[in-house]
């Protein structure tokens, strides 16, 4: 019952994690160059919004990796 719980949050985390990386802005020098990421000027700092998902992103992978964790040790013991 508590693997099940644990994959369930893990899928869940799992999705959202990509699609909040998928929504952070490009830096430059990658891939999101490719499909036009550097076309787009910063003018300096980041805004409020680009760091709550900053934010909420690492929270989501803390929450990703205790599950994995937790995890390992259910299928350890």
């Amino acid at each position: 019952m508590l693997e099940t719980l644990f994959t369930i949050i893990l899928v869940i985390a799992s999705a959202l994690m990509i699609l909040l990386v998928l929504l952070h802005k490009g830096r430059g020098g990658g891939l999101s160059d490719m499909f036009g990421g550097g076309v787009s000027s910063s003018l300096g700092g980041s805004s409020i919004a680009e760091r709550n998902l900053d934010r909420l992103t690492v929270g989501i992978g803390v929450i990703w990796f205790a599950c994995v964790i937790a995890l390992g040790l259910l299928k350890a013991y």
